[in-house]
């Protein structure tokens, strides 16, 4: 089943149970979707590979503005709570991130094998290597602090 059957799915189980913030965020995709195969220069397919890519997008800027919305403390807790379910929800249709410990372990590997060990200059090339070879298993953010972190203490 692709991504678009499963979704389809999704909508009409949300409607008949009348579960709305599961209908809204799957409206909100199917829109995104929508938006991106109308954008000029769009000449690819709508198939599993573009919806991973706009629920991907769609995701992290939940996840960003979820980050805006806990610091306004009880004001935002609500829409937090939110869009961090949305993003939880989503989730299941992206693939799998590596978690902290494994991409610590591919950050000190990539600064091995580059022998930029406590050059901090060197950051751009490390994360430039992690990214070409393991682009959809980490989380680009994760990387930067990681290895930012790595290259200042070495």
């Amino acid at each position: 089943m692709t991504i678009k059957e499963d979704l389809n799915a999704e909508l009409k189980d949300a409607m008949k149970a009348r579960d709305a913030r599961r209908r809204d965020v799957i409206r909100m995709i199917e829109t995104e979707v929508t938006l991106a195969r109308s954008a000029p220069g769009f000449k690819g397919e709508v198939d599993d590979a573009l919806y991973r890519k706009v629920i991907a997008a769609y995701a992290k800027k939940m996840e960003k503005a979820k980050g805006e919305f806990e610091q306004a403390g009880d004001r935002g807790a609500p829409m937090a709570e939110k869009l961090g379910w949305e993003v939880e929800y989503l989730s299941r249709w992206l693939p799998k991130k590596l978690d902290e410990a494994s991409t610590a372990a591919l950050v000190r590997s990539a600064i091995a094998e580059l022998g930029v060990a406590g050059d901090s200059k060197a950051s751009g090339r490390v994360i430039g290597q992690i990214m070409k070879d393991h682009k959809d298993e980490v989380d680009g953010a994760l990387v930067n602090r990681l290895v930012a972190e790595a290259l200042n203490e070495g």
